[in-house]
């Protein structure tokens, strides 16, 4: 098997051994199993062994499927977003504010919509941060807002002209219905609605379920997934200012 073409490792090498959990919409009896079974079946395991089934209420039942994967990896095939540009220290970036924009830089953050789990939010702004990194209030160059949750967008759009943001940061955990892909469409539409062309805040998201190579898509500058540091987002704030001043220089 070539280097570049892989298969998942469960027991051994190479065996393509992955577990599966879902719900299927159906009471729990051996004929629920069986179509649990079909199911993994369609999606590449053979064989399937179910290890696990559990009713939910009278309609719906829980699976956990182990089975070996008759698909392979590609990884030559693999398209991910890379960092273009360097990690600073809060020293370094407070610098680099400074010297760019002659002032603080002002970010203002929120969750939108009915989403309530400020957690990713709070993690990126608040001083106490994330992984050992303290957050964007603890850097003596940046103005945070944080707006915390169920921040509805013509609110989080009057917030940010009144602080004159030069960053809007959301986050997103609720995926249900693609609720985190409509309110941050729903989101960007109306900042280049309010700001004449040219103007928009620098527009970031953030939240486990988004596809980092969506950000032109959805309309916004740069998505974050699970395990960004404040440093990372400090980090292209910095990057992000910068070459917005050479556009205008």
């Amino acid at each position: 098997m070539s280097g570049s073409i892989i298969r998942p490792y469960g027991d051994t090498t190479g065996d393509g051994m992955v577990q599966l959990s879902f719900t299927l919409p159906i009471p729990h009896d051996k004929k629920a199993e069986g179509a649990a079974l079909q199911l993994a079946r369609k999606m590449g395991l053979d064989p399937a062994l179910l290890v696990h089934a559990k009713a939910m209420g009278p309609d719906f039942t829980f699976f956990v499927v182990y089975g070996s994967s008759t698909h392979l990896v590609n990884l030559d095939e693999v398209r991910v977003v890379e960092r273009e540009y360097p990690l600073l220290s809060a020293k370094d970036a407070n610098l680099a504010i400074r010297r760019t924009l002659r002032r603080k830089l002002v970010v203002v953050g929120a969750c939108i919509g009915t989403d309530a789990h400020t957690v990713g939010i709070d993690a990126i702004l608040n001083i106490k941060g994330f992984a050992g990194e303290k957050g964007l209030e603890y850097y003596r160059e940046i103005k945070v807002v944080n707006l915390g949750a169920q921040v509805l967008v013509p609110e989080l759009v009057a917030r940010a002209r009144a602080e004159k943001a030069d960053a809007v940061l959301v986050s997103q955990v609720v995926t249900q219905k693609d609720a985190h892909i409509h309110n941050t469409t729903q989101m960007s539409a109306a900042f280049r609605e309010a700001y004449p062309a040219g103007h928009v805040p620098i527009l970031i998201v953030g939240g486990p379920r988004f596809e980092e190579d969506s950000a032109a898509q959805l309309g916004v500058d740069r998505i974050f997934g699970r395990g960004t540091t404040p440093g990372e987002v400090a980090s292209y704030l910095v990057h992000e200012i910068t070459v917005r001043k050479g556009r205008k220089a």
